[in-house]
């Protein structure tokens, strides 16, 4: 009888042996992306000087950490906890299994687990949760074969990177930080009982919402570090009565989406997990310069929305809010000699409206394109004081077959009869530069705008006031030649990529020689004098030399401010994003100056070190004409004749179109 008994038992050994080795053979290679770990990581946007700017990610917020920068504690907390034989064991616990099954056995139900913690590894990445008999064996003879292959270490790695820490954190450097607002190295022995006491029951240990259950979660931590001997009585009872501070927040929140969205648009094509692979990007951006371009935009957006709500008043008409709906502006503020985007400002309230007005919106540069006119024309030899037409005339023009014609006028319709070209651009005179670009020659002036980058453009008369459309980047591109002394940048915004495993790529200017530095500086001239007593008055910072030009389109549908500091340039728009007129009262001098002045004024007061002043070449020479101080090049000499400006028939007016 006992042989048959015997007999019986044998061939049920062995043939659950033979199951267990084709169910082993069947499964053993589903370990492989335990053992080529390649978690979802989160890639982090920081500005120019280490501050993060943002977090990005998919699904899993997970900051990767190495074995050899975990916390011997940490590991000793965890093990403590969770599986105190980890070091001894294979992978299984037959301890741990045998006292499970008794319990199982008398609840007649699964009740206990006896997972350690290579187990649990295996159950997070390959296998399910579900408490099945079939699983806990595939369970058991993964955990075996990942023992013969990853050291102990490398598995504790994965498992300390992988698990789930509540509160939308993976992994335990990203836990430190959002719980804790620290690095691993800086946690105390309490902090880290808490975290490792949470992945048995994330939701339910969350300090943010269950602080009692999470503390005493990890006095449990601590009693049994105590108990083991891995802590002296000192540490236990210091620990004990600790009550750290929890963070409640979220590691995602981004200071300058508009910025982040750019950024990543132009990785994603190149690097497609750019969002989910750990990689660590430094942009050119300066987080202080972005936050005071975006308060001087908000400043005067909140400005012409009261003056829209004063003429609504006025003009008994309050229900036409549509001013209001469609309002918006941008700012690129670029460091002029390489290009680097210091502030992006794609619009007013990026969560009300995500498009990125800065990147994405085409619009007319109005008479922000004067100044390359103008340059155009000092390279063909004019000066500054040289004498130009202001006087209307008319243009026959066909569309189709139908014959038409063009009256162009100045803001405020006068005009002075004869004007220096340094006046004419200084006063955004728009009879004399039409006079200018048609004596000079369209085919020259047209043959101009395209070596500054300008591209698309009609060939009329019409690209004299701005009839293009340009994004605040290329126009960002197309003036930078008068902010950095005749040499064009191309702006870009990302300085450094570093992969997951410390690679880095660098990302250098790109530059273009279109002007002598001389010829520059006679725009800049002008430029400074249309700050200071034209029609960029309102841009005016005391302490610092600044040059830009106003721009206003058709109908005010755009307004412009374009203009630089010595080492600084930046350009502000406003409009409709309906294209529709903007208010007559709304012009570049009146909605987008005062957006740059506000950006000088404040970014001076935290770099009070920057560069004051334009520096004068060498080759750039100065003479009275007129009793007037003109500067003049031997590109550009002062004109053979002494001019007499005649006055003008009716009260000079500071205005621009």
């Amino acid at each position: 009888m006992i042989k048959y008994i015997f007999g019986f038992f044998l061939i049920i050994g062995l043939g659950t042996c033979a199951w267990l080795y084709n169910l082993y053979d069947e499964i053993k290679h589903d370990i492989d992306k335990v053992i080529h770990y390649k978690p979802k990581q989160t890639t982090q946007f920081f500005d120019k000087n280490g501050k993060l700017i943002a977090n990005t990610f998919v699904k899993e917020n997970r900051e990767y950490v190495k074995y050899d920068d975990i916390p011997a504690k940490v590991i000793e907390g965890l093990v403590a906890i969770e599986d105190t034989q980890y070091f001894e064991h294979i992978g299984i616990n037959p301890d741990a299994i045998s006292r499970a099954i008794i319990k199982d056995i008398k609840a007649r139900a699964f009740v206990e687990g006896a997972s350690t913690l290579t187990q649990q590894l295996i159950k997070m990445l390959v296998l399910s949760r579900e408490k099945k008999l079939i699983r806990k064996v595939k369970e058991a003879l993964l955990a075996i074969r990942l023992e013969t292959i990853l050291s102990k270490e490398e598995i504790l790695e994965r498992y300390l990177n992988h698990v789930y820490f509540g509160h939308g954190y993976y992994g335990i450097k990203t836990a430190a930080r959002g719980y804790f607002k620290k690095d691993l190295y800086e946690l105390s022995l309490k902090e880290i009982a808490i975290l490792v006491g949470l992945p048995r029951a994330p939701s339910f240990y969350d300090p943010t919402k269950n602080l009692k259950i999470s503390l005493a979660r990890a006095n449990q931590v601590i009693t049994r570090l105590n108990t083991l001997g891995w802590i002296n009585k000192e540490q236990y009872e210091t620990s004990l009565k600790e009550s750290p501070e929890i963070f409640n927040q979220t590691l995602t929140k981004n200071k300058a989406p508009y910025v982040i969205d750019y950024a990543i648009k132009l990785l994603a094509p190149e690097i497609p997990d750019i969002r989910s692979g750990g990689y660590k990007i430094k942009l050119t951006i300066d987080l202080d310069a972005q936050d005071i371009a975006k308060e001087g935009l908000a400043k005067s957006y909140e400005e012409a929305l009261k003056r829209d709500l004063y003429y609504r008043e006025k003009e008994n008409d309050l229900e036409n809010d549509e001013f209001v709906k469609d309002l918006n502006g941008a700012v690129v503020s670029i460091e002029s000699s390489t290009g680097k985007i210091l502030a992006l400002v794609g619009g007013v309230d990026y969560y009300t409206s995500m498009f990125n007005r800065a990147v994405q919106s085409k619009r007319q540069p109005g008479s922000s394109i004067k100044p390359f006119i103008y340059q155009t024309a000092l390279n063909e030899g004019l000066n500054p004081a040289s004498r130009l037409i202001d006087i209307s005339r008319s243009y026959d023009y066909k569309v189709g077959e139908v014959e038409k014609k063009w009256n162009p006028r100045n803001y405020g319709g006068n005009f002075k009869g004869f004007i220096n070209l340094r006046e004419s651009l200084m006063l955004s005179r728009n009879l004399s530069t039409i006079n200018l670009v048609t004596d000079t020659g369209i085919d020259v002036m047209y043959k101009g705008l395209e070596s500054y980058g300008f591209k698309d453009m009609p060939y009329d008369l019409s690209i004299t006031l701005g009839s293009m459309s340009s994004t605040l980047i290329e126009l960002s591109q197309a003036y930078s030649v008068f902010a950095n002394q005749g040499i064009q940048v191309k702006p870009y915004i990302i300085e450094q990529i570093t992969n997951n495993k410390g690679e880095s790529v660098m990302f250098e200017p790109e530059t273009k020689v279109v002007n002598s530095p001389e010829q520059t500086f006679l725009m800049t001239s002008i430029l400074h004098d249309t700050v200071n007593k034209g029609t960029g008055r309102r841009a005016r910072v005391k302490g610092i030399d600044l040059a830009g030009k106003t721009g206003t389109t058709n109908n005010n549908v755009d307004a412009w401010f374009c203009g630089y500091s010595p080492t600084i340039q930046t350009i502000v728009w406003f409009g409709n994003d309906n294209n529709k007129p903007m208010r007559k009262s709304e012009t570049g001098g009146k909605v987008a100056a005062p957006v740059f002045s506000h950006f000088y004024k404040n970014y001076l007061e935290i770099h009070p070190e920057i560069k004051r002043e334009f520096t004068k070449p060498a080759n750039v020479y100065e003479s009275k004409i007129n009793g007037r101080t003109e500067y003049y090049t031997e590109t550009s000499p002062l004109p053979q004749v002494k001019i007499e400006i005649p006055s003008e028939n009716s009260k000079e007016q500071i205005m621009e179109f």
